[in-house]
């Protein structure tokens, strides 16, 4: 497949560029744009074909559902038959934004769309190069994440092409992701709400509109759920990971780093290559010059942002083995340790 690779000024966006790219994904082509979390794989969400071919050129197990994006708050009355009142507050307080909504589906959602399921996840995201491809597309747009499955999420055009030239028919470019990790999603078809994947989008700020909405345990299990199907993206498999095994050192801040240069020391040793995922408060403790850090630990937005590429660049550098500080679980660190933890398949070492 020959690949169309656009790249846009979000200053001065090509509408001609934009209506080609909509209507692709109106005739069943696979089209990648930006969004504000990470870049995503866009096809006809009514298409049962075009959408078995997101999962054909991501390698992505059939029933790990889609979220399904539109352009303007209205259409989600497309995608879904009945809407509580409970996620059109959160709607009316976060969309367009960082959250996923899962809702019932109408049965003009296919199955290979929904992995299966009765219910749908619904984004209107923030990004506007996303809105304006969505809204030239005149159809829902099913979009998980563009790149290969399993791997990193992207957050910058040059991934995108990394991982799909040659299995899409379009790739469009714009700036990186501002936020860098995939949306919160919550369940409201059932009561209380309950958040399936953590996100940007914290669990506090849900509970400010009821105080009865919930994490799902799940989320910090390491449980596979075989036999059950997944009802957001993320849930059952392995996810985030690149190619060098991860592993995660938690608690005590003087602790962590002397464990992390412990394993480092010994790792060395063996002649294996290491990589370490750092903070600004940390990265000239390690005697490693392959050091990474994710932003300073006052800022959880700046570290959630560059997970994903962090964990690109230590794979470019072809290390063995990546050593990553934790993050204290509270607020957004819940979202990012969930990432984290993903990417090293619960591989987490604890020192206090």
């Amino acid at each position: 497949m020959d690949t169309k690779i656009i790249i846009l000024d979000e200053n001065n966006i090509d509408e001609k560029l934009i209506k080609s790219a909509g209507d692709a994904i109106r005739n069943g082509k696979l089209v990648a744009f930006p969004t504000e979390t990470v870049y995503g794989l866009g096809a006809n969400a009514l298409d049962e074909e075009a959408v078995k071919n997101i999962y054909i050129a991501k390698g992505r197990p059939s029933d790990n559902p889609l979220i399904v994006h539109i352009s303007k708050v209205e259409d989600v009355d497309l995608v879904a038959k009945e809407v509580p009142a409970v996620a059109r507050e959160i709607m009316d307080k976060y969309w367009p934004g960082p959250i996923t909504i899962i809702l019932p589906k109408r049965p003009e959602i296919p199955y290979v769309t929904s992995g299966g399921l009765e219910s749908v996840g619904v984004r209107l995201p923030s990004e506007e190069i996303a809105r304006k491809v969505i809204d030239a597309a005149t159809v829902p747009v099913a979009a998980p994440s563009a790149n290969l499955s399993g791997k990193p999420s992207p957050t910058n055009v040059e991934r995108v092409i990394e991982d799909l030239q040659d299995r899409v028919d379009y790739i469009i470019g714009g700036k990186s992701s501002v936020i860098g990790l995939e949306s919160t999603v919550i369940d409201c078809t059932i009561y209380p709400p309950c958040i399936l994947r953590p996100g940007a989008i914290t669990l506090e700020d849900l509970k400010n509109i009821d105080e009865n909405i919930y994490m799902d345990k799940g989320i910090e299990s390491n449980n596979t759920n075989e036999g059950i199907k997944p009802k957001a993206p993320g849930m059952k498999y392995r996810h985030y990971a690149p190619k060098a095994a991860v592993k995660i050192v938690s608690g005590n801040a003087n602790k962590v780093i002397e464990e992390i240069s412990s394993i480092l020391e010994r790792e060395e040793k063996l002649g294996k290559k290491i990589g370490i995922i750092a903070t600004d408060e940390t990265i000239n403790k390690y005697s490693t010059s392959i050091v990474i850090s994710l932003g300073s630990r006052k800022n959880l937005y700046e570290i959630g942002k560059n997970i994903f590429e962090s964990l690109r660049k230590l794979d470019d550098l072809e290390v063995d083995m990546i050593l990553c500080e934790g993050i204290e679980e509270k607020g957004y660190g819940v979202a990012i340790m969930n990432r984290l933890k993903k990417a090293a398949t619960f591989d987490i070492i604890e020192v206090y």
